[in-house]
Formats: structure tokens, sequence, C-alpha cells
């Protein structure tokens, strides 16, 4: 299992789309990929939970916390081979670690843990919840944004990741994003 959750090394720029649920963070994963003509890793969490809805209207159980992870870093160390200059992730095993924690009482699978806390991003950018939430079959904290986006936060820090707060509308947060990933191509 534990290879299954590892990063493979490369030397491809990689930011990370990371934050609560409906904050807009596969809108901006799209463009910014499409703006830098680059790769980007989609949420493979949003794909499993949403098949296991449809086929049983079961929720995430702790039992899936490894699947997703080892789909979610599947989808990355493929599309880390392929992708030019840069790749872009919505959501990491960080982002997993967190839910996880948040509906499980703290429990995280320390194999999830490990790997969160091991794998390495050279931008994290946490979507703020300024943005109007929109119901779907997966999402359920309306009542909980502010909380949700302070365990994001605190994760970052905890683990001394870097990151930039994304704020405004779809706009703003694209201007923002690409400066800051102009200055990494440059200085990389």
């Amino acid at each position: 299992m534990a290879e299954k959750l590892a990063q493979r090394p490369s030397s491809v720029l990689k930011v990370v789309l990371f934050g609560p649920e409906s904050t807009g963070k596969t809108t901006l994963t799209e463009m910014l990929a499409k703006h830098y003509n680059t790769l980007w890793v989609a949420e493979f969490m949003r794909d499993y939970l949403q098949e296991k809805w449809d086929k049983e209207q079961k929720v995430c159980e702790p039992k899936d916390m490894i699947p997703i992870a080892e789909g979610q870093m599947k989808r990355e160390n493929e599309l880390i081979q392929k992708a030019n200059k840069l790749l872009i992730s919505d959501t990491d095993l960080l982002e997993l670690k967190v839910y996880s924690e948040a509906y499980y009482d703290g429990f995280c699978d320390p194999q999830l843990l490990k790997h969160a806390l091991n794998n390495l991003y050279d931008l994290y950018f946490l979507t703020y919840i300024d943005v109007p939430w929109t119901p779907d079959d997966l999402r359920d904290k309306p009542e909980d944004r502010i909380g949700m986006f302070k365990r994001f936060e605190t994760a970052l820090k905890n683990s001394k990741k870097p990151y930039v707060i994304l704020k405004g509308d779809l706009d703003d947060r694209f201007k923002t994003a690409v400066k800051k990933i102009d200055e990494l191509l440059k200085n990389k």
C-alpha cells in the first residue's frame, strides 16, 4: 500500500488547489491548466464517492479513504510523467487527511497521514469560502464552511506547506494564482 501512496519524484512544478467543498477548486484548476497548456489531476474522491452514491446511496466511510488516496496518487503519478513544466492538482492527500479527521472523530489512517505530510508540492492555493455554496449529492457541510476552512488552513500551517489564500470572484482568484505560478516558474 505504501508505494501506492508515494509521490513519484519529478522536476515538474506542482501546485494544488486545496480547501473546503464548493469553493471553486475544480473550475480554477481547469482554467489554470488551460492557461499554462498543461495537464491537471482531477479529484479522484469525487468520482469514487459519486459512483458509490449512485450505486448504493452510501456516503464515504473510513474504509474508503485508502482506496481514494491510492486513486488520487495513481492519477498524479501518471500525469506527472506527461506534464510539461507544471502540473496542477485538484486536491491531494493532505486534503483527504483533513476530511478524514473532520468526519471520523480525528482519525486518519497512519499510512495516509504519513504520505499526506511527506508528499511535496511547490505551492498550495487555499480557496476561501466567499463564493456561493452549491449543493450536490456529495456536499453536506453548508453550515460549517468557516470551520472547514479553518481546518484546511491549520493543516497547511501545521505541516509547514507553502500556501496562498485565494479570495474574491473567479477572475480575482485566477489572476492571483497566475501571478504566483509565474513567480514560481521564473525562479525554478
